[in-house]
């Protein structure tokens, strides 16, 4: 997971990501997603590529998407836009997070060092730019997003849709490539993505970073983008991997972050409560890990906080502790250069003065 604040050298404007490897390199490749795609994001805010050729991109790769008050999502056709006297702004983080998701990737398969091809990552990252929320997301981590209504009740929406291979438009992606859609018979509920004549790799997303064998039947790595343009009625955003959504609904994380006594502490409340759960729902199997990024929308200084658990590391909270990932490009043995001037805190990185 990362967070960047003054993100882009920008006042008021901060990134989000948490990042699940798969596979047996996919610890790797999720640190490398963490560590480059914030670079290429910021590098494409200025240079990006023109609207209608990425809303046409995502049309052909992404379902119908609900609106709400405040919220668009971008279509299947391409209908929906958005109209307000920030366009320009709201438009240029669209299209800079599809072109950076799709940049990502391409550098992953180039990458020598790093074998991709039956390994990858899920990806949820966020930009918020003053009243601007954008929202990217491939795979089945998820952002949550909470509000208080005119009678001061909690209010939730789902800022993504968990991208799973028996998701209907998805799902119709996928066989017009040829591949196949089965679950398990120890496990009957977790849809799969197989080769259309090996059973293997059994992937249990429809998109994905890497995973190369799987590129050519279906798997893909455009995002699904939404937006929201905040109000005062606005509280926090909620990004995590899956290993907290298996075991905990959306009103459940919601309410534990709302009720925890100090914001700092809000992350690592929720991945305390999942890994309980694991190992109570499932008591014979590996807790998985967890990732946890809330973002609190208001001006007080205490708006972050993160945790993290692995079996491994087991629970840390982002903000105190070191992270023993390195900043360095896998395999170059040096430091990215791009991240010069920049400190990392565990996953918290802030502009130096």
């Amino acid at each position: 997971m990362i967070v960047w604040e003054n993100f882009g050298s920008m006042e008021d404007t901060v990134f989000c990501g948490v990042f699940d490897g798969h596979g047996p390199y996919g610890h790797v490749i999720a640190k490398s997603v963490r560590d480059l795609l914030p670079l290429k994001l910021g590098s494409h805010l200025e240079s990006y590529l023109s609207c209608e050729e990425v809303l046409k991109e995502i049309s052909l790769n992404t379902a119908n998407r609900m609106t709400s008050n405040n919220l668009v999502h971008i279509s299947a056709n391409g209908e929906s836009r958005v109209y307000n006297k920030d366009q320009d702004m709201v438009q240029t983080l669209l299209t800079s997070i599809v072109k950076a998701y799709r940049f990502m990737d391409k550098e992953l398969k180039m990458q020598v060092d790093v074998d991709c091809f039956c390994s990858g990552t899920t990806a949820v990252t966020m930009v918020k730019q003053g009243q601007h929320l954008v929202v990217g997301n491939i795979g089945d981590s998820r952002a949550v997003f909470d509000m208080r209504n005119k009678e001061n009740k909690l209010v939730l929406f789902q800022l993504t849709e968990d991208l799973k291979p028996d998701v209907p438009t998805e799902a119709a992606r996928i066989k017009r490539c040829r591949a196949r859609i089965f679950a398990l018979r120890d496990e009957p509920g977790v849809a799969r993505l197989w080769l259309p004549n090996h059973n293997s790799p059994g992937l249990a997303m429809a998109c994905a970073f890497g995973d190369f064998c799987l590129k050519d039947f279906g798997l893909i790595s455009v995002p699904d983008v939404s937006y929201r343009r905040l109000t005062e009625k606005d509280e926090f955003v909620v990004l995590a991997t899956d290993g907290i959504w298996d075991v905990l609904t959306n009103e459940e994380v919601v309410e534990i972050v709302a009720k925890t006594p100090t914001r700092c502490t809000a992350g690592r409340a929720l991945v305390e409560a999942a890994v309980r759960n694991w190992r109570w729902k499932f008591s014979t199997s590996k807790v998985d890990d967890c990732a946890v990024v809330c973002l609190f929308l208001d001006s007080k200084p205490d708006k972050l906080s993160t945790a993290s658990f692995s079996v491994d590391k087991h629970i840390s909270n982002g903000l105190t502790e070191l992270d023993t990932a390195s900043t360095s490009i896998p395999g170059s043995g040096t430091e990215s250069p791009e991240l010069n001037g920049v400190d990392r805190i565990d996953t918290l990185v802030t502009t130096k003065e």
